[in-house]
Parts: C-alpha cells; sequence; structure tokens
C-alpha cells in the first residue's frame, strides 16, 4: 500500500481535532510547520543524552521509548502506534537531555512538528492553547496515573489484555519482549499468560 501524505496530515489533523476543535486557519499554521521523516527500523529517532527539538506524529510504523540502566537492561517506557504523539515532553519543555532513546520496531514515517514553532503558534492562538492543555491532561496526567494505578491494582494478565483492547494488532508487530517490558513482566511471563488466554479462547 502506497504511503500517501495528505492522508497522514488529515489523520494528524483529526488527532488534533480528537482533544478540542482547531480552526481552519490553525491548522494551517499547524500543517505549515511540519516535516516528513522515514526512519528505518532499529534506528533512533531520539537518543538518551540528545535535547529534543521535535513533537513527532507517527503516520505509520511503531516507536518504542525506552530506558537503559547501568547493566544494560531497557525497560519499555512507552510504545507509540500509528496516529500516536511521540517524543520526550520533559527535554522539550525544559531543553534539558532526554532521559530515554525513542527506536523505531518497525520502518516508519514520521511528522515532526518544530517545538520552538509549535509552542509560539500555541501561545498566539486560543484554539491551540485548548487543545494544548487537553492533550497535556489526557497524555499527562490521566493516561499517566492510570497505568500507574493498573500496575499496582492489575495483575498482568489484565493489563495485557487491556493492551490488546486498545491495539489489537500489537502482538504480531511488536516482538514479545518488548510487550513484556511495556507491561512490567518478563518474556516468560508473558508468554505463559498468551498460553492461558490461548486456552481460554
Amino acid at each position: 500500500m502506497t504511503f500517501n501524505k495528505e492522508i497522514s496530515l488529515n489523520n494528524l489533523k483529526l488527532a488534533f481535532e480528537g482533544y478540542s476543535p482547531i480552526s481552519e486557519k490553525s491548522w494551517k499554521l499547524i500543517e505549515n510547520i511540519t516535516e516528513f521523516q522515514t526512519i528505518k527500523k532499529g534506528e533512533t529517532l531520539l537518543q538518551n543524552g540528545e535535547i529534543a527539538k521535535n513533537l513527532h506524529f507517527v503516520a505509520k510504523g511503531i516507536l518504542r521509548a525506552f530506558i537503559t540502566d547501568r547493566q544494560g537492561n531497557f525497560y519499555n517506557k512507552n510504545l507509540f502506534m500509528e496516529n500516536s504523539f511521540a517524543g520526550s515532553k520533559v527535554s522539550l519543555m525544559l531543553q534539558s537531555p532526554s532521559d530515554f532513546t525513542i527506536e523505531a520496531l518497525e520502518d516508519s514515517i514520521i511528522i515532526n512538528l518544530n517545538y520552538k514553532k509549535y509552542i509560539l503558534l500555541i501561545n498566539e492562538n486560543e484554539d491551540l492553547k485548548n487543545f494544548y492543555i487537553a492533550h497535556l491532561e489526557k497524555n499527562w496526567i490521566i493516561d499517566k496515573e492510570q497505568r500507574e494505578v493498573a500496575l499496582v491494582m492489575q495483575n498482568a494478565t489484565e493489563r495485557y489484555v487491556n493492551l490488546l483492547k486498545k491495539h489489537p494488532s500489537i502482538a504480531e508487530r511488536v516482538p514479545l519482549l518488548h510487550i513484556a517490558s511495556h507491561l512490567g513482566i518478563t518474556p516468560t511471563q508473558l508468554s505463559r499468560i498468551r498460553k492461558s488466554l490461548e486456552k481460554d479462547l
């Protein structure tokens, strides 16, 4: 299937409007600061220690944000599927080195928004400001808190089932060790969960 930039830009617009309505004028301003980037599977979009310059939107593919400890073990902080925003918000806001790496798990196409230009547009346009507030509330307060609560209150099977409900194709597209890390369990535990669920079908 050929990649269509217009469809991807429309998906970006829909993603904005999923949080708060924006005017056609404001959308054109956003569209003017977008740049497409192709990234191969295994390539890095943002390196640990690098200062982030762009907010990313996944037009095609999957990204993972991960932290590596001193022993070389990694922990997947986030998995970003198509039509979702990605990036190191702390690095962007503080212009400080990122604490994690963002890597492509598939050949991916990213829409980059220059963060400095993006923030200027938000400060100058009321509808974009409303979007920005709604986006922060949903992704950095509500979703973050729900994930933290789920890690304590839900067992690993419940967390995996909820992940499948949210992203039905994830098990076919993302290596199980990355899904396990995202869920805070071992690949062996995830394998047992998957076998148990298959028996229940």
